[in-house]
């Protein structure tokens, strides 16, 4: 197992997902704020390492507007040292890593101009996974989409896409329950149809189910992965405490951890941590793993 933590680490004084407002683009701009969100993803990555954290999910912001029209500067090209050294850092010390674009992506959406908004964003994050030479098990998760009146339509306006895409985004792209429209059991339908891995949320999995205890669920899930997917990867969080329905904890709850670790020890699995307060939740974690014998 792999325990890690998304985008954000508070603890070492920088930030990998800079950005600036579209109004104030210029190149210049453009290639600062990439090498800064380098730079940061690198440090991120070294402290991830110190600590055992071997999981990480990087930010979509890595590259400000890469997929709108505004960016024709090749990115790709002006930092494939920079890009290949991080991913050699990466596969050398046996890292795991993925990305997990905001909820806008919808590839199922009735209006075909969403859509394709959708499809250029995901091939940015396919193309920064490339840049880096990592392989397919290098992941990029997205949630079903909307129901739009008719779920057996919109799943299948999924489905269709979905196989629309190139090969190489294909094999990157996994499928994620959501805790209000598709369940796990949803998630596990679209596999059948188009032989997409489902990424298991274990958090929007108490939010919606159909009354599949963990155990199940994760095994469910991790028997739509195959060898060259990687280890399966799956969500953890929990929710936090007097606030709305569905809204992630600001700190692992340590005992609920535990007990999710001991119901799913059986299976080999890389585990995000969706906490607020990121890495300090992380190094908990790892703590408990290590006291199980988890890693």
């Amino acid at each position: 197992m792999k325990l890690g933590y998304p985008c954000i680490n508070r603890s070492i004084g920088c930030a990998a997902n800079r950005k600036f407002r579209l109004s104030s683009y210029s190149e210049e701009k453009l290639i600062n704020t990439i090498a800064n969100n380098l730079d940061c993803m690198q440090r991120i990555l070294k402290y991830n390492l110190r600590n055992n954290l071997l999981f990480f999910r990087i930010s979509s912001d890595t590259i400000p507007f890469a997929s709108h029209p505004i960016c024709d500067f090749d990115w790709a090209d002006h930092f494939s040292s920079k890009l290949l050294e991080i991913g050699r850092f990466i596969i050398t010390n046996g890292m795991r890593i993925s990305m997990h674009p905001d909820q806008f992506i919808l590839l199922n959406s009735p209006d075909m101009d969403v859509t394709q908004r959708s499809i250029s964003e995901l091939e940015y994050h396919c193309k920064l996974l490339d840049s880096m030479g990592l392989d397919r098990s290098a992941k990029i998760q997205i949630h079903v989409g909307g129901v739009y009146k008719d779920r057996k339509q919109a799943v299948g306006r999924f489905v269709e896409r979905y196989e629309s895409l190139d090969e190489s985004l294909r094999e990157r792209l996994v499928v994620e329950n959501d805790d209000r429209l598709y369940s796990l059991r949803d998630c596990l339908l679209i596999n059948e149809l188009c032989g997409m891995p489902v990424i298991f949320d274990s958090f929007h999995h108490e939010c919606l189910n159909n009354a599949e205890g963990f155990f199940n669920a994760v095994g469910s899930a991790s028997a739509t992965w195959c060898k060259e997917d990687g280890i399966p990867m799956i969500d953890y969080s929990c929710q936090q405490e007097g606030a709305r329905k569905g809204k992630h904890a600001t700190s692992i709850d340590v005992a609920l951890f535990r007990d999710f670790l001991e119901e799913v020890r059986d299976f080999d699995l890389d585990i995000m941590l969706e906490i607020r307060d990121k890495e300090k939740s992380a190094l908990k974690g790892i703590g408990i793993m290590k006291e199980l014998g988890l890693v």
